[in-house]
């Protein structure tokens, strides 16, 4: 499926054949940045990602710290490499699909995600905080 089409599918509300796993989450983040600056790219994927999740039944689902730790760190990458598709951005950024372990784990320790707080508002990464069983 081309990005486009997997984008207008998630605004719909709709789920592609297969499913919408984690990495098709971080594909329509990819684009929304490859479209827009960072701030118009995560209100776009915030509010389609918040529309999605309510369309399924599961408002609770989504989540403030996680969705903006990943555009960041999706903006973060983009730097120097716009001009990537999809394939070749996912074959650079294997660790952005990962989602267990997910890359936050670097940053966030497991409580601080579980949280409502974190659920609720961005919390700001733990700088220099090393979390068990995480390698760099």
């Amino acid at each position: 499926m081309d990005d486009e089409s997997l984008v207008q599918l998630f605004e719909r509300g709709e789920v592609p054949p297969g499913g919408f796993h984690h990495g098709d989450h971080v594909r329509v983040a990819w684009w929304y940045l490859k479209q827009d600056s960072i701030l118009l790219a995560l209100a776009r994927f915030r509010t389609a990602l918040q529309r999605f999740a309510a369309g399924k039944g599961r408002p609770e689902r989504y989540h403030e710290t996680i969705t903006i730790a990943y555009m960041l760190l999706i903006a973060e990458r983009l730097a120097g490499a716009r001009d990537l598709s999809w394939p070749e951005f996912a074959a650079r950024n294997p660790d952005l699909l990962q989602w267990q372990p997910s890359i936050l784990a670097r940053f966030y320790a497991d409580e601080v995600l579980a949280s409502a707080k974190a659920r609720e508002v961005f919390v700001l990464p733990e700088v220099g905080v090393r979390h068990p069983g995480v390698v760099d």
